[in-house]
């Protein structure tokens, strides 16, 4: 979801990936909840982190404790940016009922994205 907003919001501002501690096929409740918005991230994937280190990044966003934790260092001067959102796994059902903890992650990483392209500014 992070990777989606970003993509929308900052447009070619930052050239944008998205990598896992453990990367898995998206959660349908996450593709449903940004279509929501209009965003489509139903192609998207993660990545393993590994994949990035030697690709020149300048900031590395984790967003929940355990990739903070598990997260590599990075070969230069990287801005390391940590939003420790909870997961809102709770299941791989996309039902209306299993939403609103991804509608709660979604929205909060809204705003964090917000502020964080403020300062960027």
């Amino acid at each position: 979801m992070a990777e989606g907003l970003l993509r929308h919001r900052a447009g070619d501002k930052f050239e944008v990936y998205s990598a896992g501690s453990h990367p898995s096929h998206l959660h349908p409740a996450s593709v449903a909840v940004m279509n929501e918005l209009g965003i489509d991230i139903s192609h998207h994937k993660s990545d393993p982190v590994d994949d990035y280190l030697d690709i020149g990044i300048d900031i590395a966003i984790t967003v929940c404790d355990n990739a903070q934790q598990s997260c590599p260092t990075f070969p230069g001067n990287v801005e390391r940016i940590h939003w420790g959102l909870d997961d809102p796994y709770h299941g791989w059902g996309a039902k209306p009922e299993d939403l609103p903890p991804y509608r709660e992650t979604r929205d909060k990483l809204r705003k964090r994205i917000e502020e964080f392209l403020k300062q960027q500014n």
